[in-house]
């Protein structure tokens, strides 16, 4: 996962590399093509409000909601509002566009609903009338406006709204024939606490009407410096004060809803567990809570009936989405069976088979727009969305659903658009078919693959080091269903990286020393370990064989891991114990500057000054050619930790930063491509650890390269004559979107820029380069712009490097060796003014090592 906030390496401006790394990017990318999704959203990170609390397209339910008779619900589903009996099985949409409507909720008088429909880049509020279908706009402000609710007596609306401020806050507002005439509630607030992804302004979220329409119960957090805060009461004045209900940390997702009675509150919460389940509190405040459900996944969403006698929720319990209804007395539980749909529009059947050249299902990544301009999926497939898009090419981000092969969807009669990716090693396939009202239309699509050197799949096998499993996200993944989507991308490892969410730990029942059970002959699946420290940076931990190492962070404020111990050199040092692999992940986002002010604290060199570094993130969830510029430093100096490429991919969520393996690292193996196979997964687990601890790597987003230096592969080292010598290279890329710049770096340095032709998706490059000295020489591909084919910054691609030198020359680094001292003494400052060790040996330890990282640094001065 990615650091937290406000704790960056980073804080400083952009600066101009000095030393050898100087000239070897003219500029720093402007990545201004490629923004986040609803950009207007003020917060300093967005990875986790847009999955956990905006609302995400998705095949399976959503949001539910009772209508005033209690006998029917609506419900969001596939982008739209659906209405269904809850004793029938038959489902009638409601609204179809244009773009995705979310959130429903029904008025007291049951003439009409009010929904969020995301749109135009903006989230709006919007009222359906039942009887005619017609559709008002309620909100025009170009903000978020989401969680509409109307009062009891069915005249105002309150909702959440970023208008003005970006920030969260609860507005209500009268009905009027103009839509709502209202505004933000309470003033905004900044609390006097630093915090962790969140910002510095309180924010109001999921409110809930009391019975007699005075007050609301809401989700806030003044100072709180972790999680999206507890439950709070308060009245409609902007003086009034607020009453804490409950305080927990409710990680978006807890929804209260008040009872019909007016004595309690439903919502979700994970107290004590993995999974957030269904909880209920006293209105009053005050009391205790009782859990109202069990079970090994999330139910959320909860809504009472008019007479409180039944509650509706969504459960991903069988992974994908689903509605479920509970007796209050009792606890009876049911599933909203829905067989049939009756659609607004005419629609077609698409039978989609993604084959290989022999005709055989193959499994893929598939993103279909319909003739109505919306994705759409099969009905039992994952929904999932890029974390960002072009708005030069699009008016939504990507969505995309993986297949084994055949996929069955419902689509409007029309044009389709159809986009088909296998991983790296495949071109991009795109149709366009007509599907015809009432008819089934058949489409094979056969993937092609990259015309790549003989046997380099083979040799060659592709990882993504950094995945997790479970994450707090819509969604219920297991190890089966991880395999299958990696097996869609064409991966053959992944590692799930288990990891804590806040005070939970979703999936720690499936670490493991071996590989998991789930793996098959295509795909090997191992589960791993990111450690959090927000101050010293985060590491994986690739091959642990005991145990999960507890409590996973450190230097967390406030809590009883407040230490700045245990270090990252002391877990890393824990973690080789075990025989594991450790590696610094989603490193930079912007050039540290050691001599500028403000928070320095990732502990990168110290670690790699200690040998303790195995590999490094050149492509993670941070900016590559940023990362890759501080790792040719590294190796300048001497060090080699390998390069690597991970995607810090939830995998459970909707809106994914991904998908699986969009940052994969190759690794060359000793027995790939011999013909020898290993049925042992502990073995082939091993083995692919060792081709990456070697470094015979390449990390990439989409090209794919090939590099041989005196017929040695990366990793290699080759011994070179007192006087210098020739090195020969070649190389290739291949690639699945064309590359602006293909090029051989020595030393941080550009010494042939390779030119490309025709599609530019294509070379065959040889050439020699005359040594001297200690040294390194690696390939590079990439582009100044994101492509909208690859879901990521922009286009990036590396070998590692292949080392040179005379056996009796010293690695000297000079002016790079300087900036890594500075880095260091600047560590070394906050770790000896920390006042949170709980021990001297602690802080003697901690100073200890940053003292001998300092001494190794100053000898390759």
């Amino acid at each position: 996962m990615p650091h937290l906030w406000p704790a960056r390496t980073a804080a400083a401006p952009l600066l101009a590399l000095a030393g050898a790394v100087a000239g070897t990017w003219a500029a720093l990318p402007a990545q201004a093509q490629r923004q986040p999704v609803l950009k207007q959203i003020d917060l300093p990170h967005s990875y986790y409000f847009r999955e956990m609390y905006l609302p995400q397209l998705t095949s399976g339910p959503s949001a539910v909601a009772f209508a005033p008779d209690g006998r029917t619900l609506v419900f969001s589903m596939q982008g739209s509002l659906w209405r269904q009996d809850i004793a029938s099985t038959e489902a009638t949409q409601l609204t179809a566009g244009p773009g995705y409507d979310f959130q429903p909720d029904w008025a007291p008088d049951g003439r009409h609903i009010a929904f969020a429909r995301y749109v135009d880049d903006a989230v709006e509020l919007a009222a359906l009338d039942v009887a005619s279908g017609d559709i008002k706009a309620l909100t025009r402000n170009k903000a978020v406006n989401v969680e509409p609710h109307w009062s009891p007596d069915g005249r105002r609306i309150a909702w959440v709204s970023t208008f003005e401020t970006g920030h969260f806050h609860i507005f209500v507002g009268d009905l009027t024939a103009d839509g709502l005439a209202g505004g933000q509630v309470w003033p905004e607030r900044r609390s006097s606490v630093a915090r962790y992804y969140y910002s510095a302004f309180d924010h109001e979220l999921s409110p809930t009407w009391s019975p007699d329409g005075r007050e609301l119960i809401y989700v806030s957090n003044p100072e709180a410096i972790y999680g999206t805060g507890g439950l709070w009461r308060r009245a409609l004045s902007a003086t009034a004060t607020p009453l804490a209900i409950r305080m927990e940390e409710t990680t978006w997702k807890a929804r209260p809803a008040w009872s019909p009675d007016g004595k309690r509150v439903l919502y979700s919460s994970y107290a004590g567990r993995q999974w957030h389940q269904l909880w209920i509190t006293t209105a009053a405040g005050g009391g205790d809570p009782i859990p109202l459900g069990f079970g090994e996944f999330d139910a959320t969403g909860a809504r009472w009936s008019p007479d409180g006698s039944k509650i509706a929720f969504i459960s991903n319990g069988a992974g994908t989405t689903e509605i479920w209804l509970q007796e209050s007395v009792g606890g009876a539980r049911r599933k909203l069976d829905t067989q049939t749909r009756h659609y607004l529009m005419s629609t077609g059947e698409l039978r989609l088979s993604t084959l290989d050249g022999a005709g055989r299902p193959k499994a893929a990544r598939i993103a279909i727009i319909a003739s109505d301009g919306r994705a759409y999926a099969p009905d039992d497939a994952w929904m999932h969305a890029d974390d960002g898009f072009d708005r030069r090419h699009s008016a939504f981000e990507t969505h995309y659903f993986h297949s084994d092969g055949n996929a069955v969807l419902t689509l409007p009669a029309g044009a389709a658009s159809l986009t088909v990716w296998r991983g790296m090693g495949y071109q991009v396939e795109h149709r366009s078919v007509q599907v015809a009202a009432g008819e089934t239309r058949k489409v094979d699509v056969t993937l092609k693959p990259l015309a790549l050197p003989p046997n380099w799949r083979a040799q060659w096998l592709g990882a993504d080091v950094h995945v997790h499993m479970n994450y707090g996200g819509t969604y219920r993944n297991t190890p089966a269903r991880l395999v299958r989507q990696a097996d869609a991308e064409d991966l053959d490892v992944v590692f799930n990286l288990v990891v804590n969410k806040e005070q939970r730990i979703p999936a720690i029942a499936y670490f493991s020393a071996a590989p998991d059970p789930a793996s098959t002959d295509s795909v090997l699946l191992s589960h791993g370990q990111e450690y959090h420290t927000s101050f010293w940076g985060h590491l994986g931990l690739l091959g642990l064989n005991d145990h999960y190492l507890i409590p996973g962070f450190s230097a967390y404020a406030n809590t009883a891991a407040a230490s700045l111990y245990p270090t990252n050199a002391a877990v890393a040092d824990l973690a080789h114990a075990q025989g594991a692999l450790v590696g610094y992940v989603h490193p930079f986002d912007e050039m540290p500057d050691p001599l500028a002010p403000g928070a320095l604290t990732d502990e990168l060199p110290v670690d790699v000054a200690l040998g303790k570094v195995d590999y490094y993130e050149v492509l993670g969830f941070s900016e590559h050619r940023t990362s890759a510029a501080i790792w040719y430093r590294l190796l300048n100096c001497g060090f080699r930790p390998a390069a690597a490429a991970g995607t810090d991919a939830m995998a459970n969520f909707a809106s994914l930063r991904g998908p699986v393996g969009m940052n994969r690292v190759y690794a060359m193996t000793e027995s790939a491509g011999t013909g020898v196979a290993h049925a042992d997964t502990v073995a082939r687990t091993r083995e692919w650890l060792a081709g990456l601890h070697a470094g015979r790597t390449l990390a990439t987003n989409g090209p794919l390269l090939g590099l041989t230096v005196a017929g040695h592969p990366p990793g290699a080292e080759l011994p070179v004559p007192a006087g210098g010598a020739e090195l020969k290279y070649q190389g290739f890329l291949r690639s699945i979107v064309p590359v602006d710049h293909l090029e051989v770096v020595m030393n941080g340095k550009v010494v042939r820029s390779i030119p490309l032709t025709g599609m530019r998706m294509s070379a065959d490059f040889a050439g020699s380069v005359r040594v001297t000295g200690k040294g390194w020489l690696l390939v590079r591909a990439w582009n100044e712009e994101a492509h909208p084919e690859i879901f990521d910054l922009y286009p990036y691609a590396t070998t590692n490097a292949v080392f040179f030198g005379a056996k009796e020359a010293a690695s000297h680094c000079g002016s790079d060796a300087q900036f890594f001292l500075s880095w260091i003494d600047r560590l070394q400052a906050v770790a000896a003014a920390n006042e949170d060790y709980n021990t001297a040996q602690e802080r003697e330890a901690t100073l200890g090592e940053i003292r001998t990282a300092r001494a190794i640094m100053s000898e390759r001065r």
